[in-house]
């Protein structure tokens, strides 16, 4: 019903029977309860505001993502109802404005919202009514564009790795093998000649094992491997792996702190890979500790559906310039770092249905968090109320339900 009617009926109110008015008002009342109930099925926010910026109408998808009470947000200013929304700045009657923004609380959101203004549809009397700001969840979207991105990069990285594998790989194991062959020509020079040409040898030869690790850690980074998944017990992983870089956390003074769930439930995981993940993380966490040494927490935790396990080192943190690119190839906080380590850690959890996370502070830690699902997952049935339960008679015949579309 347009307002254009109800501006003019209300004019001539007076000359209206009332049994008229009262059907009026009846269906006023019926197209307000219907357009209420199509807010309120939508997936998007819906907010009516007067010309003033003052909120009027707040359906249950808007509430949920800004996490704002639908009745007592009523009557109050954008700006005040919404932090991070300025009024002054997106009130505009002769333009629709459309942004995107993010919001934390009570959950880290990506949206996309706009903001259009409501003018009256008649003719000789159009003024502003108001304005509708309808806000759509755009974080699913994010993800998987990032993802997408994410592909793309791997992808080229794994036709760039070809080439390097060809153009480096091959030479290096020429000079490696010269290098053999020189080093049996040394042993058989006088004592005096050996000593001195052994050290530039064995520089060589180490600046060769180096470059050749580094060539490895690359193609395993970009390289797509399937795991061979078999049920294991993590933590038998993990301490396989802490025995495996014991003598280098002895060496650094670092002390391993452990706190492992009792209950140790069998997941489908391809062992070396994990053992791989551990190893890097691990190594991550001794690295960032000061040369005094210092502690690792490594905590895990058992829920129906997954196992978490986090391993919290106490050392110099990620600043938030770094955090951001963590996870992208050649980003490292070390020197000598290929920046690599994280992302082959990544692509095994990911590999495995797992998640991680990473939590950083400077100059007070970081905690990766790592999520890997269960294979014994627990069906729980949730308690039924007396609304939930349905009478039905054995002999009536089954009911009918319409064919969707």
């Amino acid at each position: 019903m347009k307002s254009g009617f109800l501006d003019k009926l209300i004019a001539r109110l007076d000359q209206v029977e009332p049994a008229e008015v009262q059907r009026l008002v009846m269906r006023l009342v019926r197209e307000k309860g219907f357009l209420e109930s199509v807010f309120e099925s939508l997936q998007e926010g819906v907010l009516i505001l007067d010309p003033d910026g003052q909120l009027t109408y707040v359906n249950h998808s808007a509430s949920r993502i800004f996490g704002i009470d639908p009745v007592k947000s009523i009557g109050k200013n954008l700006s005040q109802a919404i932090r991070g929304l300025d009024w002054k700045k997106l009130a505009d009657p002769e333009r629709i404005i459309s942004r995107d923004m993010e919001v934390l609380y009570p959950e880290q959101r990506q949206l996309n919202f706009y903001l259009s203004p409501m003018r009256s549809e008649v003719a000789e009397d159009e003024h502003l009514l108001g304005y509708v700001l309808l806000v759509r969840d755009i974080t699913l979207t994010r993800k998987k564009e990032e993802e997408t991105a994410e592909s793309e990069k791997l992808n080229a990285l794994t036709l760039l790795a070809a080439g390097v594998a060809h153009e480096i790989g091959n030479p290096l194991n020429s000079l490696d093998i010269h290098l053999q062959l020189l080093e049996r020509k040394i042993k058989k020079l006088p004592a005096q000649d050996q000593e001195n040409l052994s050290n530039h040898l064995e520089t060589a030869q180490g600046e060769i094992r180096r470059l050749d690790a580094t060539l490895k850690e690359f193609l395993q980074a970009v390289r797509p491997t399937q795991p061979e998944r078999t049920p294991l017990q993590i933590h038998e992983i993990l301490r396989q792996t802490l025995s495996l870089l014991a003598p280098e956390l002895s060496e650094r003074s670092v002390k391993i702190n452990l706190d492992l769930s009792p209950t140790e439930p069998l997941l489908e995981l391809d062992g070396n890979q994990i053992k791989q993940a551990f190893y890097n993380l691990l190594k991550n966490a001794y690295q960032a500790l000061p040369p005094s040494g210092g502690s690792i927490d490594i905590i895990s935790r058992v829920s129906d559906f997954e196992l978490t396990l986090i391993i919290r080192d106490h050392g110099s943190g990620i600043s938030p310039e770094v955090m951001g690119s963590i996870f992208e190839p050649y980003s490292s906080t070390k020197k000598s770092g290929t920046g690599l380590g994280l992302l082959i850690v990544r692509r095994i959890i990911r590999q495995h249905g797992g998640n991680i996370e990473i939590e950083s502070h400077q100059n007070q830690g970081t905690s990766v968090t790592i999520s890997i699902p269960r294979l014994d997952k627990h069906i729980r049935q949730l308690e039924s109320s007396q609304d939930d339960v349905i009478e039905v008679d054995p002999l009536a015949a089954p009911p009918h339900y319409p064919k969707t579309p």
